[in-house]
């Protein structure tokens, strides 16, 4: 008779698309909550920056002011999303007591990291894509290296799940995943050249701001879009490729040694 066990040293394809199926239609199921919503919270932003507050006559390094804005609120929608779906996946798991359902499948460290990694990349690259298209009815947008734009759309969307994975992780409760939104993930939204050009900025602070991954990801998707960057493309590339290793050591470790997820 066949051997029909799963062979612990083959990978668990059949689990891991299991798993990031999971993850989609948790996100698919609510679009209107998950997709929707961001779009219209993106196009008001849009809206409040340049007509409420004069941005519509506004240039910034030669280009319109929305022009310029607009990859950026894109982008932090990304950012937003991505990190928050493998937040809540985790936290809510955690939380209802169903996080065994992960945890006891054969799932190596890095099958779990690849399902939840991507789920949450998807779902950051759904929302991305439901915003650009949202904004080409107000904005002239365009494809100046569409490399670019789906490199760092895909960089950084990673980069955002895996910090959702290691605060879901840590996190013990709502109130601690919002003091991570909160204290962590919106200042460096909001600090990386999304709604100004960091140019414009003190030499201090715009030394401070190349620190601030927030900014190498936005700045790199505007280049894509609209041909303008504040920093250089090829140590934005290098940080934001270098940080998202750093960060899958960490979150596969976490998971390894089951750190807060083992009763």
């Amino acid at each position: 008779m066949k051997d029909i066990m799963h062979d612990p040293a083959a990978p668990n394809w059949i689990g891991l698309r299991t798993l990031y199926m999971r993850e989609i239609r948790r996100f698919s199921k609510v679009y209107t909550q998950t997709i929707m919503a961001p779009v219209v919270t993106t196009l008001l932003f849009l809206a409040v920056f340049s007509l409420a507050l004069g941005g519509a006559h506004r240039v910034v390094a030669g280009l319109p002011f929305v022009q310029f804005l607009a990859p950026g609120l894109i982008m932090m929608a990304i950012a937003q999303n991505a990190f928050a779906n493998t937040s809540s996946s985790i936290m809510v798991s955690k939380i209802q007591g169903n996080i065994v359902d992960i945890l006891m499948p054969p799932f190596t460290a890095h099958e779990l990291w690849l399902a939840l990694v991507m789920g949450g990349a998807s779902r950051g690259i759904a929302v991305g894509l439901a915003v650009g298209v949202a904004m080409t009815f107000f904005v002239d947008l365009g494809l100046y290296a569409p490399g670019y734009i789906l490199f760092h759309a895909l960089l950084a969307s990673v980069l955002l799940s895996q910090l959702g994975m290691i605060g879901g992780i840590w996190a013990e409760k709502f109130d601690h995943m919002a003091a991570i939104t909160n204290f962590f993930i919106t200042p460096l939204a909001f600090l990386s050249g999304t709604f100004y050009s960091i140019q414009r900025l003190p030499e201090t602070f715009q030394a401070i701001a190349h620190f601030n991954p927030f900014f190498y990801m936005i700045d790199g998707f505007r280049y894509g879009v609209i041909g303008h960057a504040d920093g250089n493309l090829t140590a934005g590339l290098a940080v934001m490729i270098g940080i998202n290793v750093a960060l899958w050591l960490v979150c596969t470790r976490m998971l390894h040694n089951g750190y807060k997820l083992k009763t």
